[in-house]
């Protein structure tokens, strides 16, 4: 089966030294809630979902909870690479193929939903 085209480059950028984590940065979020979320179902699956052993039914709901701040992060993460490969000169339809888009436009309303929706978070529409 043939390699991937992004294969190489993501090996490349898994080797980047790690700078020190940032409370508030999205990937630190998003990686400290996926800790938990498969800390959580490791524990489910070990006590074969019976009530009353290892997780108890208030941390199913936290756990939850913790899928909009996820969301939010990720669009965050999303829109500074959008943002950073256009400010390398990438076009909306190279953008476009590499987020598995069929046309410039797509990924162009993408980007625009992204940072409407971050926008209406922040000021506390949403």
């Amino acid at each position: 089966m043939p390699e991937e085209p992004w294969t190489a480059p993501r090996s490349r950028f898994a080797g980047l030294p790690e700078l020190p984590p940032r409370e508030d940065a999205p990937a630190h979020v998003l990686q400290g809630h996926a800790v938990l979320l498969g800390a959580l179902l490791a524990a489910t699956e070990r006590s074969g979902g019976v009530e009353g052993q290892t997780v108890a039914d208030d941390e199913v709901a936290a756990a939850l909870g913790l899928f909009e701040d996820m969301r939010t992060a990720l669009d965050r993460l999303e829109a500074q690479v959008v943002i950073e490969a256009r400010r390398r000169g990438m076009e909306w339809r190279q953008i476009a193929g590499h987020q598995g888009m069929k046309s410039s436009q797509a990924a162009s309303q993408r980007y625009q939903r992204l940072v409407t929706r971050l926008e209406e978070i922040r000021q506390g529409i949403r």
